[in-house]
């Protein structure tokens, strides 16, 4: 693992996008082709954004796959994944395909698998992931699950993830967050080549230094980044607020 601290959050933003985008060159260069795992949520703001920019990069030589969506959100509701990514992501470049988890499917379950089977087949080069308050990986949340096998997997949604998602102005209320979602599981993430993640706002530091510094646990289950030697936490001065390490652009 290695830490960046940005000087704020459009350099983090930029600095993320821009390591990302050459793995994304790299891959294309080797191999004719491409495929990325993406996030949403308001840590990717500013990565996304610069990523969409970023030149010469082959986008019809790229497949993305979503990392988690809420089981029965229409895709029209703010708070949609799909809808994020469609509007941020998908519709900004000519991508050759992207794969939406699709919440609203009758049988989650029958959804999971056809993911799975859909991401087999494909050697993933870079994953864009966040890291919320809770210390969660996409929508694993504490305690997770770092044995199953199974690419994606219907999870429920503790009590501090719903009140993040209702914080950052996605809903109205806390009962109106959903209760299940359908993830990528820990160990699909971790079979990505390199993975980049963004983590700003001063309310993710303990989630943040728990997650770099402290043990490897379910307990916090972004802190298993610390066993994939590709991966890139990428901080700005609040989120690395308490961390042993504080000057921007140092790396651990």
């Amino acid at each position: 693992m290695e830490v960046v601290i940005a000087q704020d959050i459009r350099s983090l933003g930029r600095e993320a996008a821009e390591a990302g985008a050459a793995l994304i060159r790299s891959a294309i260069a080797r191999r004719g082709a491409a495929a990325v795992i993406v996030a949403t949520g308001t840590s990717q703001f500013q990565t996304l954004a610069a990523l969409v920019e970023e030149e010469e990069i082959d986008w019809s030589s790229v497949t993305g796959f979503h990392l988690d969506e809420y089981i029965g959100l229409p895709m029209d509701h703010p708070a949609s994944f799909r809808g994020y990514l469609k509007q941020r992501f998908v519709d900004r470049i000519p991508l050759a395909a992207f794969h939406y988890i699709d919440g609203e499917a009758a049988d989650p379950i029958a959804e999971c698998h056809r993911l799975g089977r859909l991401i087999e087949g494909h050697e993933i080069d870079v994953a864009f992931v966040g890291i919320g308050e809770n210390g969660h990986l996409a929508f694993n949340d504490p305690p997770a699950d770092f044995q199953t096998d199974e690419p994606y997997l219907v999870v429920e949604l503790d009590e501090a993830c719903r009140r993040q998602q209702l914080g950052e102005g996605w809903f109205d209320n806390l009962e109106s967050v959903p209760r299940q979602a359908i993830s990528m599981s820990v160990r699909q993430i971790l079979k990505s080549n390199a993975i980049i993640c963004s983590v700003p706002d001063e309310r993710k530091a303990a989630a943040a230094v728990a997650a770099v510094e402290g043990p490897v646990t379910p307990q916090v289950p972004a802190s298993i980044l610390q066993e994939h030697s590709q991966t890139r936490i990428y901080l700005d001065p609040p989120a690395a607020s308490r961390l042993e390490r504080r000057q921007p652009d140092q790396t651990a």
